[in-house]
């Protein structure tokens, strides 16, 4: 009589259970961890792909610690239903330079990885203020005190220098030009601003003032300019997917 057959008393043998339990397990992981001993590396080459720039992180600090992640994903699983609505499938490159990955599993909200140019700052400054002003059916809560509260960025070339710890590339120049290129990027009319040098330093920024008030940086301008950027670095109209499996 075949195993198969016998589950009954596998089932209320708890020794027989967790031994052929362990045997099932290991042959899974073998088959899953032994093929990337073989691979150079696990994260295709995407051009495009780049550290975030100092307001974009510190966009992003905000994001994580008001808890968006909580509710919201940021990865698009290879599956008609979710390109269809979301776009481009998640790239493991789009995340390398994400300490920690915002991922997720849970979806409250829609998932975000290609929220960037989908809407207007405009529509950005309402949706936090109250998001159902522009989303009747919405749940999330609003967080209008970011509009008001000053950006706190003293410290964004340290926060920098932290990441290339964890060997996100950021240049000495880079982390020195810092705050110069988080004043420039909110607020490009400013008597410092660089334009050309945060371009260099980082393709594709987007300069602007994001909340529509130059008065001052607030955490707004920092957040709505993280969501703008994600999913717009590679460009998907030319991405090779066959060329980076081989």
């Amino acid at each position: 009589m075949s195993i198969l057959k016998q589950h009954g008393k596998i089932e209320r043998n708890v020794t027989l259970l967790a031994a052929l339990s362990l045997a099932v397990v290991t042959v899974g992981g073998l088959v899953e961890i032994v093929p990337l001993f073989y691979l150079n590396n696990t994260i295709e080459k995407v051009e495009g792909v780049r550290p975030y720039s100092p307001l974009e992180l510190a966009g992003r600090n905000i994001y994580i610690r008001e808890g968006c992640y909580v509710c919201h994903s940021q990865m698009i699983r290879p599956m008609r239903d979710e390109v269809e609505r979301y776009g481009h499938y998640s790239l493991a490159a789009e995340s390398m330079y994400d300490h920690p990955f915002q991922w997720g599993s849970k979806r409250t909200g829609p998932d975000l990885a290609r929220i960037g140019g989908r809407y207007s700052d405009d529509w950005h400054v309402d949706h936090m203020r109250n998001p159902r002003d522009v989303v009747p059916e919405s749940i999330m809560p609003g967080y209008p005190a970011l509009e008001t509260a000053t950006l706190s960025y003293e410290f964004i070339a340290d926060d920098l220098w932290a990441n290339t710890m964890v060997g996100v590339p950021y240049t000495e120049e880079m982390i020195d030009l810092a705050i110069q290129d988080l004043e420039t990027q909110a607020n490009p009319e400013g008597d410092e601003s660089d334009i050309e040098g945060l371009l260099a330093r980082y393709p594709k920024a987007q300069a602007r003032v994001f909340d529509g008030d130059s008065g001052k940086i607030t955490e707004l301008d920092a957040l709505i300019a993280y969501m703008q950027m994600l999913g717009t670095l590679v460009d998907f109209s030319t991405y090779d997917a066959t060329a980076n499996a081989r």
